[in-house]
């Protein structure tokens, strides 16, 4: 493994330490990021956790902030959300995440009962402030495409065995909701509109399953980066296909992907389980990226070249380029 090397996508969420001293084992660093998940603890808890973490194990970590729905359809729900905004930024935040509960929370609707988009007008004050005050935003919309499809056609077995299990939230099931392309839609739409906007377009723009695609993006709105987390086993799928492509792709991009993980540190693994999924995930992501090994991955049958990559390219990917972005 690289080292230094940065995770630049976690979600550290308690206070044990056994992470950390992994992290200095292995000379890594984290992105923890802040979201107004429902069973996560506040944002502001959130953010003291890691401020505690960081006090023993001091230049570990950076965190992203936030902001929630509450008072949404009101007056007060703008000076609200900036308010969360401003301070998480005054206390060290390096940016700011909009999360998929914009196109997919029933809870967030207009007064005609509209799934509101992340396009909707009301959000424009945020962006301009961002724009303003040279903040990025970093964005994770929508699902996998998979989340839309039938689970026979559903592409990586983890995709399939989570919606099975989970049918409240398989969109193919729920027709009512926007569609995978209108979420898209209204994050391009507000990439168009704000051009100047700092943006990272978390699990490769939420278009996972064609570098094609992502690359359009990246091509389009020069602005923007991306980053890996919880979406290698796609590329892994498109490499066995098309080695020589997703190879070209990482390559031509190599100022632009970002690498983490979107491990979840929210209690539920105890220090041993945790630790074995960081050095599991560390070591076959890179056996992927910086060795020509034969591969086989739990996702999906079949087995695929790693992508051999240079030198120069792996430390851009695992490091220099979230130096960049997020000021490590």
């Amino acid at each position: 493994m690289l080292k230094p090397f940065i995770d630049a996508h976690v979600h550290l969420n308690t206070r044990s330490e056994a992470k950390m001293k992994l992290a200095k084992k292995y000379s890594a660093s984290f992105l923890s990021i802040n979201t107004d998940i429902p069973f996560f603890d506040s944002l502001e808890e959130q953010q003291q956790v890691i401020h505690d973490l960081e006090e023993k194990f001091p230049n570990t970590s950076k965190f992203i902030t936030s902001f929630d729905t509450q008072y949404w359809n009101t007056e007060k729900w703008l000076p609200h959300a900036l308010n969360q905004i401003q301070t998480g930024i005054s206390n060290g935040a390096v940016g700011v995440k909009i999360w998929k509960n914009i196109g997919m929370d029933p809870s967030v609707k207009d007064k005609e009962g509209n799934f509101v988009m992340l396009d909707d007008e009301r959000f424009d004050p945020i962006y301009q402030y961002l724009v303003d005050n040279d903040i990025l935003l970093i964005g994770h919309q929508g699902e996998p495409k998979n989340c839309w499809l039938p689970l026979e056609e559903m592409t990586v077995d983890s995709d399939r065995n989570y919606f099975a299990a989970h049918p409240e939230y398989h969109m193919y099931l729920l027709p009512a909701y926007p569609s995978y392309e209108k979420q898209m839609e209204a994050r391009d739409n507000v990439l168009k509109k704000f051009p100047k906007l700092k943006y990272v377009g978390l699990h490769l723009f939420s278009m996972e399953w064609s570098i094609d695609e992502v690359a359009k993006r990246l091509d389009s709105y020069p602005n923007t980066d991306t980053d890996l987390a919880e979406r290698i086993c796609h590329v892994q799928l498109q490499a066995k296909d098309d080695w020589e492509k997703v190879r070209n792709f990482f390559i031509k991009y190599q100022d632009r992907i970002i690498y983490g993980t979107d491990v979840i540190d929210d209690g539920s693994m105890n220090d041993d389980e945790l630790t074995e999924r960081f050095e599991t995930l560390w070591k076959n992501h890179w056996d992927f990226f910086a060795t020509d090994k034969t591969l086989t991955a739990p996702e999906f049958k079949g087995s695929f070249k790693g992508l051999q990559l240079p030198e120069s390219v792996l430390q851009k990917i695992f490091r220099d380029n979230a130096i960049k972005t997020y000021g490590f």
